[in-house]
């Protein structure tokens, strides 16, 4: 179920934010945005004509395999690739040797990867070396004969091994095994505890997760004799990529193009450059010839860049009316063999919680430990969802003992349009309050909330993200985002050129409608193309960027596309171009009609035989002013860009954080909990999402309902789990439970919009901040059915039995 919520409202009309104008729908002002449209990839995927990476194949191709370690830590003593070369139909055979020894990642800052191991393995998977040979069955058989020598070192696979006084270094550039830590101060968070009525502690652990998407990683790679290198890779980010292959390999950037065809979702572990894409791009290079590689299941689990296990402890102090005066927080994060994005991770696990209520003092110290298992990355989330689900637990904690309604704790501090937090996040939009409400309203929580009976529980949390990362991943004054939009020379279609990532999420659909209704035409007379480097610069789909950063160049180019073409009408009529317009593909003037005759009579003359020429009495068509223009200028071409304005504070990790604007959620989850099984049911989950001005209600419902399903999944059941040996044991979909249609509940997803200021057309995130409430929302709901606090992740039917027995154990020692 879906319902469309204004802010301040209940039936269905909006309202815009404290510091617009209200209007009564919102809907009625645009012809194409705010509507619901059929996706643009819907008939090539639901025909089966979308071409992903695995269908995709090139003459004289060669298959690549990789030889990954069996051993989570030792040295490398000595490899012999002398019987693997040997095999008929083997093409080549590299290791370190043939790599090369430059370091690659995700953050320049800790760069600690090679392609290959040269002195160590770090992790069950960690790559040695790789064959090309002309089919997979010759490849696979190649990397069996590869001989590796090891030394095997004690393996470190929890935080405390690899932190404990002695332990075996990972890198020796990090001693002690720590990858990053972050010490942040915000206010003064001890005089403030001083002042505090109240101050509650907990501790709370998530487990590593995988991100589950039903396409593994995969790619093409083709040198071609000119000496450039085309990768087509199921990527989230062409253009990171793009640079990655450049350096790691010594090639010109242009001479490297990145191309994504259709992709089975990222969640971001598809963010960064991968070893397939460096190995396969490789091997091509060695062997002149187009080679393919794609994971198995088992190794995109080995490949790991998913979600790290948290251990938070956090201390919230308030007044006794509920007024939030700190925060304390330590954090640590079990990051597996390599940095990845971590650095970015032990930064947004802190500073996400900035917000969205008014905490005046915050204090944060994070470590991301380094230990032998496969790395983890950025997903959905990225750093905030297991601290989310600790802090809007102890707020419902500190409620109860306040003896305050937990939502009416959180509207009391909740932070309105033009706060800005102790962190400096500026919430340029804000309808965090009225998501609030819209859920109230939606879940009848007034009518529940302390009158359900034993078992049956009602829990709300809050959540909020960025629009975006507001600093590219590397240091550069880069545009985020360019387009280029063409007309076709008969005027028909506006042709869209991005190099940003369709992943699933929608955003190809999005642009085309942003472009739509900033060009005054009808959605079908525009087509796009995205996902290849040579359309341009684009940072790619991850941070929940693309709409607001992408949209806003897009609609730039549209507007350029616009001007150009009603300047030439304004010359050709006589009518200024400001008193011109264009909607539903028809010119409309603000004054009087001019004669326009004879535009008409020489486009008709163009287009001799055409079907679709317009009748005498029609309006000027926007076709028929587009084709004049192509007379008399030649390609009417425009082009858009973005970048964010200066963001963020000057203290130590302030960009991490920063984003032209913040999407925000508020959750209620229904529950029943057996208290004899321990078994957890979810009932019914109802979400309001503030997304400033919604492009396409479909999707935006779509990316809510994702969250609900994801954040259900981890809070429930979902764990990557290893043996004493570092290999992963449940490296598939059948063994790592993920939720099925079968385990969803009634969902309703609430549309909340405040014309962000900053978006185009208002618009901001959904892809990510639906999650944050979710998992919380769950855990409160869970206590308010048996009275019992879970923290620990996730919550299995032992672990709550466990816990009820726990909780009885100890109420029946106090009764002695």
């Amino acid at each position: 179920m879906t319902t469309d919520h204004g802010q301040l409202t209940t039936d269905n009309k909006q309202l815009t934010t404290d510091n617009q104008q209200p209007t009564t729908d919102n809907r009625q002002m645009y012809d194409v945005i705010n509507t619901r449209a059929t996706r643009l990839d819907a008939p090539d995927k639901a025909s089966g004509r979308a071409v992903f990476i695995d269908d995709m194949s090139m003459p004289g191709m060669l298959y690549g395999a990789l030889l990954q370690s069996p051993l989570a830590h030792a040295k490398i003593l000595n490899i012999d690739t002398s019987a693997a070369e040997r095999l008929p139909g083997v093409k080549a055979v590299v290791t370190a040797k043939e790599a090369g020894l430059i370091q690659y990642g995700v953050s320049p800052a800790r760069y600690d990867e090679t392609l290959f191991c040269h002195d160590k393995v770090r992790y069950v998977g960690d790559e040695i070396a790789a064959v090309a040979a002309v089919d997979m069955e010759t490849a696979t058989e190649a990397v069996s004969l590869i001989r590796v020598e090891y030394e095997e070192l004690p393996a470190l696979l929890t935080i405390e091994e690899a932190m404990a006084e002695g332990a075996a270094v990972l890198h020796e550039k990090y001693p002690g095994n720590i990858c990053a830590e972050v010490h942040q101060t915000f206010g003064d968070a001890d005089t403030a505890f001083k002042e505090c009525d109240l101050i509650k502690t907990q501790t709370f652990k998530n487990k590593r997760q995988d991100a589950a998407f039903i396409e593994p990683q995969g790619c093409i790679a083709d040198y071609d004799l000119a000496g450039n290198l085309t990768l087509h890779s199921s990527t989230q980010v062409p253009h990171y990529v793009q640079r990655t292959v450049a350096m790691v390999l010594g090639l010109p950037v242009g001479k490297v193009r990145v191309v994504k065809p259709y992709v089975g979702a990222g969640f971001g572990i598809k963010a960064a450059a991968n070893p397939l894409e460096l190995t396969a791009s490789l091997l091509s290079v060695r062997t002149g010839k187009p080679v393919k590689m794609n994971y198995s299941r088992e190794q995109v689990f080995m490949f790991g860049r998913a979600r790290h296990q948290f251990t938070h402890t956090m201390t919230t102090g308030v007044k006794k009316d509920g007024t939030l005066m700190a925060l304390r927080h330590e954090c640590h994060l079990d990051g597996g063999a390599y940095s990845s994005f971590g650095i970015a991770t032990v930064y947004y696990a802190g500073s996400l919680l900035g917000g969205p209520y008014r905490l005046p003092n915050m204090k944060y110290d994070g470590y991301r430990i380094y230990t032998n298992k496969p790395a983890c990355g950025a997903q959905r989330g990225h750093g905030g969802v297991a601290a989310r689900a600790c802090w809007e637990q102890q707020l419902d904690i500190i409620a109860e003992e306040l003896e305050m309604d937990p939502l009416e704790l959180r509207l009391k501090n909740m932070m309105v349009t033009g706060d800005v937090t102790c962190n400096d996040l500026n919430m340029s939009s804000l309808g965090m309050k009225e998501c609030i409400e819209a859920v109230r309203q939606g879940s009848e929580w007034d009518k529940k909330k302390g009158r359900l009976p034993k078992g049956k529980g009602i829990g709300m949390a809050c959540g909020f993200f960025v629009s975006g990362a507001g600093y590219p991943i590397y240091r550069s004054d880069t545009y985020h985002g360019t387009v280029v939009i063409k007309l076709t020379e008969d005027g028909g279609t506006a042709l869209i050129y991005t190099a940003s990532a369709e992943i699933g999420q929608g955003s190809d659909t999005t642009f085309a409608m942003i472009a739509a209704e900033a060009l005054g035409i009808p959605l079908e007379n525009v087509r796009l193309e995205s996902g290849d480097t040579d359309f341009g610069v684009d940072l790619g789909a991850y941070s929940s960027r693309q709409t607001l950063m992408t949209g806003h160049a897009v609609k730039e180019a549209a507007e350029d596309v616009r001007r150009q073409v009603l300047e030439v009408l304004s010359g050709e009529l006589g009518v200024p171009a400001e008193d011109m317009d264009v909607k539903k593909g028809v010119i409309l003037f603000r004054k009087e009609k001019p004669d326009f005759s004879a535009i008409r009579v020489r486009y008709i003359k163009e287009h001799r035989g055409w079907t679709d020429n317009p009748a005498e009495d029609e309006e000027l068509t926007f076709k028929e002013a587009s084709r004049i223009a192509y007379l008399a200028k030649g390609s009417i071409v425009g082009t858009g860009k973005y970048k964010p304005h200066q963001l963020g504070g000057k203290f130590k990790g302030a960009a991490v954080g920063t984003s032209p604007a913040y999407g925000c959620s508020a959750q209620i989850v229904e529950v029943s909990v057996d208290t004899e099984t321990g078994k957890v049911i979810i009932e019914k989950m109802t979400d309001a999402h503030d997304c400033g001005r919604a492009i396409n209600r479909t999707s935006v419902e779509g990316q809510m309902q994702g969250s609900l399903s994801m954040g259900l999944g981890e809070a429930m059941f979902e764990e990557v789990k290893f043996d004493d040996k570092g290999n992963v044991i449940n490296c598939d979909l059948a063994e790592y439970k993920i939720p099925t249609a079968l385990d969803m509940p009634a969902m309703e997803t609430i549309i909340v919009e405040s014309s962000e200021p900053n978006g185009p057309f208002g618009a901001k995130e959904v892809g990510e901040g639906a999650i944050m409430p979710t998992i919380p929302a769950i855990l409160n709901a869970v206590y308010d059915a048996v009275g019992v606090r879970i923290r620990e992740l996730p919550l299995t039917p032992e672990r709550v039995y466990m816990a009820l027995r726990e909780s009885t154990r100890i109420v029946g020692k106090k009764g002695l």
